[in-house]
């Protein structure tokens, strides 16, 4: 397998720290997304849509969204389970890494891209470029803080978001809580269950790799 990757970018963090709780090594190849690899005609050739993580399978097949490449994998490589093993499990699992995309994910995208000099006329991802609106900076930065309104609640009654158990929800709901640093937010004191629970996923070696 081929992994196109972009160590500082959440996106293909998500994938990267699956891949690792798998046990898997494909080759890697990284994309400098502050160069505007991703941009690149070469790339653009991998991936029209120019944007990473992107998984290039050993039948050739290429997956360009994260969810489609953990589904892969998890069919691919059963164990140990990410997307659940029962029913129930499944429907959590795919239900919180939702919540985490559009409650956490895309707010701190919407912070990030629409507040940040640096990304003018970039303030969305892909080929074609848009403008900054700031009042969806301001909307994303008051969408972060209940981002971790709504982890701390769950925390409070399960010790991972789907269960007993970490799965990928986890990874995706604690890569968006960790990069939230990129607009100035962390978790709040008094989220004592949010802070327990990312304590322990940044202990796991797939936090690091």
């Amino acid at each position: 397998m081929i992994f196109y990757d972009c160590a500082t970018a959440p996106s293909p963090r998500r994938a990267r720290m699956f891949i690792a709780e798998k046990g898997l090594k494909p080759e890697i190849r990284q994309i400098d997304l502050a160069k505007g690899e991703h941009l690149s005609d070469a790339f653009r050739s991998v991936n029209p849509s120019a944007t990473v993580p992107v998984l290039i399978t050993d039948s050739g097949l290429v997956l360009t969204e994260n969810n489609g490449i953990v589904s892969y994998i998890e069919a691919e490589h059963p164990g140990p389970a990410l997307l659940g093993e029962t029913a129930e499990q499944k429907g959590l699992v795919a239900q919180w890494n939702a919540l985490a995309e559009q409650r956490g994910g895309q707010p701190i995208a919407e912070a990030l891209r629409n507040g940040n000099p640096a990304m003018k006329g970039r303030a969305l991802t892909g080929p074609v470029n848009f403008e900054q609106i700031p009042a969806l900076a301001e909307r994303g930065l008051q969408r972060v803080g209940l981002y971790f309104d709504l982890l701390e609640e769950r925390l409070s009654e399960t010790p991972y978001l789907a269960g007993e158990t970490f799965t990928w929800a986890d990874i995706s709901a604690y890569v968006f809580a960790d990069f939230a640093r990129v607009v100035r937010m962390r978790i709040p004191e008094g989220h004592t269950a949010t802070r327990a629970w990312f304590d322990r996923i940044a202990e796991r070696p797939s936090a690091s790799a």
